[in-house]
C-alpha cells in the first residue's frame, strides 16, 4: 500500500484536511491556489457578497475550460485521424505502383 500524506488545504478561507498520496500534493495545492486566485478575481470584478455564488462561478469557469479542452482535443484527434488516413492511402498507392 502506498504511503498516505495528511495535508490541509485552504480554499475560500476554509480549511479542508485531506489524506492523499504524495504524488497528488502538488496538483492539489496548485488547484487550491488557482481557486483562491479566481475567487479574488471574481470578488474584485463583481460585487458578489455570497461566497457560494463566487464558488459557483469558479466551478463554472473551470468546468467550461475543461469542456473546451475536451472539445479541442476531439477536433484535433479527428484532424489527425483524417491526415493519417490520407497518408496511409498515399503509401498504399505508392507501394502498389512500385511493386507492379
Amino acid at each position: 500500500m502506498s504511503e498516505q500524506l495528511k495535508i490541509k488545504l485552504s480554499i475560500a478561507n476554509r480549511v479542508y484536511p485531506l489524506t492523499i498520496t504524495p504524488d497528488q500534493e502538488q496538483g492539489l495545492r496548485s488547484a487550491a491556489q488557482k481557486i483562491d486566485s479566481t475567487i479574488k478575481q471574481f470578488e474584485k470584478s463583481y460585487s458578489v457578497q455570497d461566497k457560494q455564488d463566487v464558488l459557483a462561478m469558479c466551478a463554472l469557469q473551470f468546468a467550461t475550460q475543461n469542456e473546451q479542452k475536451t472539445i479541442d482535443n476531439s477536433s484535433l484527434n479527428e484532424d489527425l485521424e483524417s491526415r493519417l488516413i490520407a497518408i496511409d492511402k498515399l503509401l498504399d498507392s505508392h507501394l502498389i505502383n512500385n511493386v507492379l
